[in-house]
């Protein structure tokens, strides 16, 4: 694991890395990101509904193939999700778009 890594590991998604809670809170909800660009970091799920997160999720980051564009993320089928708070399901990296 390299240095942006390990500075990403626990994070959560669209958080500075000067914000004051950079990290998850024990009162919201959360989706692992697993593999790709954003590889270890948190998704703030509190409130979602169900379809929003089997749908998938297309974030804009800097760090995937194209710098600009969106990672995109999703459920695999049959996996279950928790109830909230803390993580309760992972999404994982599924390609890169423009």
């Amino acid at each position: 694991m390299n240095g942006d890594e390990q500075l990403l590991r626990g994070r959560v998604y669209g958080h500075d890395h000067d914000d004051p809670h950079p990290c998850a809170l024990p009162h919201r909800t959360y989706a692992a990101l697993i593999g790709g660009p954003l590889d270890g970091l948190l998704l703030d799920i509190t409130g979602w509904r169900a379809d929003e997160i089997d749908g998938g999720v297309a974030l804009p980051t800097e760090l995937g193939r194209f710098p600009g564009g969106r990672a995109l993320y999703d459920v695999r089928p049959g996996e279950t999700r928790g109830p909230g708070p803390g993580v309760a399901c992972r999404l994982y990296h599924s390609g890169d778009t423009p």
